[in-house]
């Protein structure tokens, strides 16, 4: 997403009468109608390397060109005064790039760890079935593979359902509050996972799980959104994913250890690793009410007297992230969002081909990842082994995980690197498809360990969401809209695989092998969708003078990315 700045007019047109100059780098400050202290080069006019992006002399200027830096557009996107962050908004502040990397280092440390943290509780709760599986769950249950999907997909329902209530929630009261407050509810769920007795508390449980976990993602994105600017978000997400990964190795680990305790008080070893593992993301969503501030100027508290952040270091923060996207501020972190407002929002059918791939893009390598721990065992692979063999492919994916995202801001594509993930797949869905009941298990374990390796390309695609919405509000409820497809392809993908047509699953490898032709050519279409929506709006923008772009500005009434000056990602 990218704001177009408009044609230098009152300027130009008093010193010679033309109002048609080019814009293509931006405003400089002999183009404003003010005087403004001097700019920094603009980033996106720099040369890329692999693992920063750019390099820049430390003590030169850092602050880009924006909105701010002309009178007339300066006035249309000023901040409200309810705005939380609006004492410490300020057009004129220039920093150096060695005061912005040593400012996003500390919201590095003190945010985006801590949010880590909370999302590696989350998925030791939501993958711990699978570990459990290993463990005679189903037959201590008397369920079946069938009972075992319903519970996935009645989990993955009850989420998707959950996604856009919490997040109304979420914006109304704040995520410093809600988010912990999730956390809280779902541990004392998970671990009462401890006194499971049968299929209908299984399903119960499963239900209860995705009502509580349901919004958690989308809210902290949003929540990380108050202090990133939209390059840094993706490769933040994709940290915070590895995060996801690091719970899955380590509750291998942890499985191994405490299956081990099968028999201790006449209990299976699965009922204390839910029991421990709830126990633990209770304590971190305790911890969480002191660890997460409302904002980047609001992180004074009681227990806290200095806060985190100097005055300085604050107007960085919000001078940077506003400068970056000028419609962050329009809404107060504590603000709820209308029916009207919410209804807008469905109708932008801008959005429509990122909700659509979100059904279908994970679904190929989705069964044989939830599968991968139960299809071993039943390849004759003990409790340990089975657990322990799943760790190979979680460290692969995490590192292709990091890996693509980092290619996703190097060519700064997203469909590229998001299609790329059904290249990876297909010829090995194809090979899983050839198997027999013949074929030698580390051979099968070897392939299943590629695909479930998959390069997780999911964080490029929530930042690419939330890049192509527009505003806090906007961004709010698409980001949950997104998650609510997801989970639902989340259900679709908990069916393929089918009791009666294990241990191999042919008839499920061909629908994968099927979908996942069918992705790569979605991808093609949401490409070329977007181009020409740009390429459109780039000729009737280019074609107007500035007089007509600025009273299209003050007059429009095309909000977020309907307006003629947004530009779609893709």
């Amino acid at each position: 997403m990218s704001t177009v700045l408009a044609k230098p007019y009152y300027a130009k047109a008093a010193n010679d009468g033309s109002d048609t100059s080019s814009t293509k780098s931006g405003l400089s400050p002999t183009d404003s109608t003010v005087e403004v202290p001097s700019l920094g080069a603009p980033v996106s006019e720099q040369t890329a390397t692999f693992w920063r992006r750019p390099n820049h002399e430390l003590d030169s200027v850092a602050t880009q060109p924006s909105v701010f830096d002309n009178a007339l557009t300066l006035e249309q996107y000023r901040p409200p005064a309810n705005w939380e962050n609006v004492h410490r908004f300020d057009p004129a502040a220039r920093w150096t790039w060695r005061e912005e990397y040593r400012v996003v280092r500390r919201i590095d440390w003190l945010i985006m760890l801590w949010a880590c943290v909370m999302f590696f509780s989350l998925d030791l709760d939501r993958s711990n079935i699978s570990q459990a599986n290993t463990d005679n769950f189903l037959k201590d249950l008397k369920l079946t593979t069938n009972d075992f999907n319903l519970g996935n997909t009645l989990f993955k329902l009850c989420f998707l359902i959950a996604e856009l209530p919490s997040q109304l929630i979420s914006k109304r009261v704040g995520p410093d509050v809600w988010i912990p407050s999730q956390m809280i509810l779902w541990s004392f769920v998970s671990l009462g996972q401890f006194w499971l007795t049968g299929r209908a508390s299984f399903l119960a449980t499963r239900c209860l799980l995705g009502f509580m976990q349901g919004g958690f993602i989308p809210d902290v994105i949003l929540y990380l959104s108050y202090f990133y600017t939209k390059k840094e978000l993706p490769l933040r997400l994709a940290w915070f994913w590895v995060s996801n990964y690091l719970a899955e190795i380590v509750g291998a680990f942890i499985a191994t250890g405490l299956l081990k305790l099968r028999g201790v008080g006449g209990r299976a070893g699965w009922r204390y690793l839910f029991l421990i593992e709830g126990a633990l993301t209770l304590a971190i969503g305790i911890a969480s009410f002191f660890m997460m501030p409302p904002s980047p100027t609001q992180t004074k508290a009681w227990f806290r007297p200095k806060g985190w952040f100097t005055e300085r270091e604050e107007t960085i923060m919000v001078n940077r992230v506003l400068r970056d996207d000028p419609l962050k501020s329009n809404m107060h972190n504590r603000e709820g969002l209308s029916i009207r407002m919410i209804w807008d929002i469905l109708k932008d059918w801008r959005m429509w081909p990122i909700y659509a791939m979100g059904i279908v893009f994970m679904v190929p390598v989705t069964p044989p990842q939830t599968y991968l721990t139960l299809s071993l065992r039943n390849l004759g692979y003990t409790t340990t082994q089975s657990n322990l063999l799943s760790i190979p492919s979680k460290f692969l994916g995490m590192v292709l995980l990091v890996v693509w995202c980092y290619i996703s801001e190097i060519i700064d594509s997203r469909i590229i690197t998001l299609v790329s993930l059904q290249f990876y797949a297909l010829p090995l869905l194809a090979a899983l498809y050839t198997f027999t009941s013949e074929t030698s298990p580390w051979v099968y374990f070897a392939v299943v360990t590629l695909i479930t390796g998959f390069p997780y390309v999911h964080p490029v695609q929530v930042a690419w969401a939330s890049t192509n919405s527009s505003g806090v509000g906007t961004r709010t409820v698409s980001a949950s809209i997104y998650n609510m497809f997801v989970q639902a392809g989340g259900i679709v993908a908990a069916n393929i695989y089918r009791d009666d047509d294990k241990p191999l699953y042919k008839r499920g490898n061909r629908a994968l092998i099927g979908i996942c032709i069918m992705n790569m050519f979605l991808y093609a279409f949401i490409y070329f969708f977007y181009r020409e929506i740009n390429k459109r709006r780039d000729r009737i923008w280019n074609s107007w003078t500035a007089k007509e772009q600025h009273e299209y500005l003050e007059t429009t009434k095309d909000k977020g990315n309907a307006r003629m000056n947004f530009r779609f990602a893709y």
